[in-house]
């Protein structure tokens, strides 16, 4: 018997969503976009001439759609953060399914309330943690999993965040102010890194969280004595500043057009430039932008088995990256997602250096894929699969799986307030 397609209701318009949404112009037999609730007009125009959306499923946001009878199998809610708990709620209670973007909610009584309805209401709920889905980090499961490292003892992981990448989203762009976004740096940038330490501990679970971390650099007071307040407007150091909005965005107009560009994609360089001078958010001194989210973050992990586990976050470095490194009672894993390697190294004492290792390369899996190391499109195909209650893959994130990395980032959030003292995760 042939299968049908599962269909989807968008619920927000933004990047993220319509990544996901893509895979049903590749895979149209499994994935059907056939609506959309998004305030924006030109967003709606936009996915309507792109999945071919009838108007009459056209809505103005996740309220107005629950007024109607379900229109789909599922909802694709690809909302801000801080919207994620009340745009899905409603939704939830009609009996859609849902692929949730994470972080799935922003504090510990939306996660609990969360929870409680999709427990009430037996709805299937993905999370978007897609870095579970990327070849390198497949690979790094599949060695812990066969035993090859033994118990594991320690799991170490590391984020740098690029002096660009920082800028953008977090001193000048949505993620920049915790009081008007919702969420903490760690829970908007490193949520993915804290489940990821989870997923690999595997069914243990966290029991004690500390973490300390500040605001340090970007910051008022450290801005260049004669900075203005627009880079294009008032400061000399527009062509000389590594944090020039020149620099980073007109320069460089491709790197960060989705965020910086809304309604300008093919706009000339003129206007782009006047847009950045007079009124994009992203044409301000970076050293007074009224952030208040972290530029660097420690979080210390015991876990009830006696492992541990620490996150490093530091943003404004001069590249990206991510780091793992796994240390168990047999062997070690150390690697770099951004280089697709890792190695894998055992104590030979008959060595003359005491040790054997081995790299596994995973660039040539990664090279024919785009997004998230290919992650985007399979964490899709598992959610059809999800959906339609076949075998899953051993990364498929359900809301209930995806809790304990939430509490991990409330409770480092909590102990950063209170100096690094200690909380106990609660289940």
């Amino acid at each position: 018997m042939e299968k049908k397609p599962v269909t989807a209701v968008l619920v927000g318009g933004g990047h993220r969503a319509f990544i996901y949404a893509d895979y049903s112009l590749t895979h149209p037999d499994e994935l059907k976009i056939v609506g959309i609730a998004e305030p924006d007009e030109q967003r709606t125009a936009m996915a309507r001439e792109k999945y071919g959306i009838e108007p009459q499923n056209c809505f103005r946001d996740a309220q107005e759609l629950a007024q109607h009878d379900r229109i789909a199998d599922v909802v694709i809610n690809g909302t801000m953060d801080k919207d994620h708990v009340a745009t899905s709620l409603p939704l939830l209670k009609k009996g859609y399914d849902m692929l949730l973007e994470k972080p799935f909610a922003v504090n510990k009584d939306e996660m609990n309330e969360l929870v409680r309805v999709v427990r009430e209401h037996h709805n299937k709920v993905m999370i978007c943690h897609v870095l579970r889905y990327s070849e390198f980090y497949k690979a790094v499961k599949k060695v812990i999993s066969d035993g090859k490292l033994g118990d594991i003892i320690s799991i170490q992981l590391c984020e740098d965040v690029s002096y660009h990448h920082y800028a953008t989203s977090y001193v000048r762009g949505k993620w920049a102010n915790r009081d008007e976004c919702g969420t903490s740096m760690l829970l908007a940038k490193c949520c993915h890194d804290i489940d990821m330490m989870m997923w690999l501990m595997g069914d243990v679970k966290p029991q004690f969280v500390s973490s300390t971390g500040s605001l340090q650099y970007f910051r008022k007071e450290n801005a260049p004595e004669e900075a203005g307040t627009r880079c294009l407007l008032d400061c000399p150091l527009v062509d000389t500043c590594p944090l020039s909005a020149k620099r980073i965005y007109l320069d460089m107009p491709e790197r960060w057009d989705f965020y910086v560009w809304p309604e300008l994609h093919h706009a000339p360089y003129d206007q782009k430039y006047e847009y950045l001078k007079d009124i994009s958010p992203y044409g301000r001194c970076a050293y007074k932008c009224g952030n208040n989210v972290v530029d660097h973050q420690t979080v210390l992990v015991q876990f009830a088995n006696g492992a541990t586990g620490s996150h490093n976050l530091t943003a404004g470095c001069a590249f990206s990256q991510r780091i793992v490194r796994v240390i168990g009672t047999k062997g070690e894993l150390n690697g770099t997602f951004e280089s697709q390697k890792f190695t894998v190294s055992y104590v030979d004492p008959h060595k003359e250096d005491d040790h054997i290792s081995q790299t596994i390369d995973m660039s040539a899996e990664c090279s024919a894929s785009v997004g998230h190391g290919g992650g985007d499109h399979a964490l899709v195909e598992d959610f059809v699969r999800y959906v339609r209650g076949e075998e899953t893959s051993p990364s498929c994130t359900s809301l209930e799986d995806s809790v304990a990395g939430h509490l991990v980032v409330f409770s480092a959030d909590e102990s950063m307030a209170n100096h690094g003292a200690p909380v106990k995760t609660s289940f």
